[in-house]
């Protein structure tokens, strides 16, 4: 996208500049209310690429993930423009909640109407200023409420240029991802904007390992995108778990889950995975999986009802491939500072 000049939110940002920029939002019982963005633009034209965060107001770990990111030193040597919205739905999180005022989720009110509910103004105030600027995004979610996710990449796998950025990204999981109507994805890719979803956590909770992986992960794909210069690795970069179908399994009775089974386990068909036991009775029922696959979602509260969503499993058939890769990740994510690592790597120019 040719970008000689450079205008968000009616300010104009120079070559070499990093900005920061107020967008007016509706208000909220006439107290003034504004979507702040961070505009990092290099003195080489370039892609332009947004980062976003907090569309659901309780998902915490995209706030922290890019202000750690915005610090990098490595951003100075940026070729093109990065936007950085780090709360989106700002009504959410002021409420610590998931939705917007008017209970509507804002990841399915886009491309949004000014003339329409709160939820469909701030979609389309989002959708126009910064998205429609853009030839790609970054959208940083965690699980919703009581729910853990394993952090992992959700895009379509068939297309080539975002599989292959979503693989550089370096979560332990990629998971192909259909299109759900009204979401940003969905409405973004209509107009020709193509978006990675990285999802790792849980709402309301910091998750130390999902931000390490969330901030790498960025600059990986900004690299990969050739927007930042490449490094020596004295290593191969360990290629994610790729898996096209999933399943969340749905508790069959009610009762208090006692989990066999932890994220990022691998799981066999028939495998017990955890047990939901009557509170008041002696009777326990057996949560088995359906296939051969790795635990990538969990409910995190002991307290289920029938038919509540308890695993997330994605489809795997070689096991033993994925215990290692999972076993890898952790190691080193959890050993690793990112900002260590970032800011000590022999640069290619």
């Amino acid at each position: 996208m040719p970008n000689s000049s450079f205008i968000l939110g009616g300010v104009e940002v120079l070559r070499g500049t990093n900005v920061t920029i107020n967008i007016e939002l509706p208000k909220l019982y006439n107290t003034p209310t504004q979507l702040p963005v961070r505009v990092i633009r290099g003195k080489k034209d370039g892609p332009v690429v947004f980062i976003s965060a907090a569309i659901h107001g309780d998902e915490l770990n995209g706030i922290e993930i890019i202000r750690r990111f915005r610090k990098l030193n490595i951003l100075k040597k940026i070729k093109g423009t990065v936007i950085l919205v780090p709360v989106v739905n700002v009504y959410g999180m002021m409420n610590l909640s998931r939705y917007l005022p008017d209970r509507r989720d804002l990841n399915r009110s886009f491309p949004g109407s000014s003339k329409g509910s709160l939820a469909g103004r701030v979609a389309k105030i989002f959708f126009d200023e910064i998205v429609k600027k853009c030839d790609l995004g970054i959208d940083l979610h965690t699980a919703s409420i009581h729910k853990s996710n394993l952090p992992q990449v959700r895009t379509n796998t068939d297309n080539e240029y975002t599989f292959k950025l979503a693989k550089a990204f370096g979560a332990p999981v990629v998971l192909h991802s259909e299109l759900r109507d009204g979401s940003l994805r969905a409405v973004a890719q209509e107009q020709g904007v193509p978006i990675l979803l990285y999802e790792a956590g849980e709402a309301l909770r910091f998750d130390e390992t999902s931000i390490r992986i969330g901030v790498q992960g960025l600059v990986n794909v900004l690299r990969e995108n050739e927007m930042l210069p490449k490094v020596l690795r004295k290593t191969a970069r360990k290629l994610p778990i790729v898996t096209k179908s999933s399943k969340w399994i749905r508790a069959t009775e009610s009762g208090m889950l006692r989990t066999i089974k932890a994220l990022g386990d691998t799981v066999e068909r028939n495998e017990v995975i955890a047990y939901i036991d009557e509170p008041l009775g002696d009777d326990s029922f057996e949560i088995l999986s359906p296939f051969d696959g790795v635990i990538i979602g969990k409910s995190e509260i002991p307290l289920i009802q029938e038919g509540d969503a308890i695993f997330h499993i994605a489809k795997f058939n070689n096991l033993e491939v994925a215990e290692n890769k999972i076993e890898h990740f952790n190691e080193n994510m959890i050993e690793q500072s990112e900002f260590h690592e970032l800011n000590n790597e022999e640069i290619i120019e």
